[in-house]
């Protein structure tokens, strides 16, 4: 599969529900495939690149521009003419062009995994982007939020999920002008409650497989 790799130029970007596995999944289609996986470790390159402390990064990290950032829109959307009053590195609209930019870098260096951050919206016109949307039932992501330590209760995680979840969508939404979760918006949309973590992976490897061997 490395042959396939060094022969076309590809990101791999999958979106996701909060508690689903997609982390795992991820790494597993990375290590497959044999080319790097991103997740937190695009908030570091950004911040890196930018100068600005990473907890400025993780405190906006996937979510919509607040006006006290100093964003305000007339339009909805990153490229649907925004106007912008205080465009500083520390400013929402700031940091998503830093992480975007880092994207794009890291889309130029070879084939990769980009989890969220709406990376198959920002790399669309860079590189061939094949997206994935992974979803999972609600009893399966509150108790993997549970097993993994996020919540102790199962009230406690539902609401996490939902928060998670909105945030997720709304931080989506806005800067693509897509639905977050709609089918519609990806090339492949897996339930891993129907087949864990590792069948989930495999399904997606067998997409990615037949994309790249499918003319260009």
């Amino acid at each position: 599969m490395e042959n396939d790799t060094n022969k076309r130029s590809f990101v791999i970007t999958i979106s996701r529900q909060f508690g689903c596995g997609a982390r795992e999944i991820g790494l597993i289609v990375s290590r497959e495939l044999g080319i790097p996986y991103y997740d937190k470790e695009l908030l570091l390159e950004a911040a890196k690149s930018s100068g600005v402390k990473t907890e400025v990064f993780e405190a906006a990290d996937e979510r919509t521009p607040s006006f006290f950032s100093g964003l305000w829109s007339f339009n909805i959307g990153y490229n649907s003419g925004v106007h912008y009053v205080g465009n500083t590195p520390q400013s929402d609209d700031g940091i998503y062009r830093a992480q975007s930019d880092v994207m794009i870098e890291i889309a130029r260096r070879g084939p990769c995994v980009i989890v969220g951050r709406t990376a198959d919206y920002i790399l669309r016109s860079h590189t061939e982007v094949i997206s994935i949307f992974i979803h999972a039932s609600l009893e399966d992501r509150v108790r993997r939020m549970i097993a993994r330590g996020d919540c102790k209760t199962e009230k406690e995680a539902e609401k996490m999920t939902e928060k998670k979840n909105r945030e997720r969508a709304d931080y989506y939404n806005f800067y693509t002008g897509k639905n977050w979760g709609d089918a519609a918006s990806y090339d492949l949309s897996v339930d891993e409650s129907k087949l864990g973590v590792e069948g989930t992976a495999q399904v997606i490897l067998a997409y990615i497989r037949s994309r790249l061997h499918s003319p260009e």
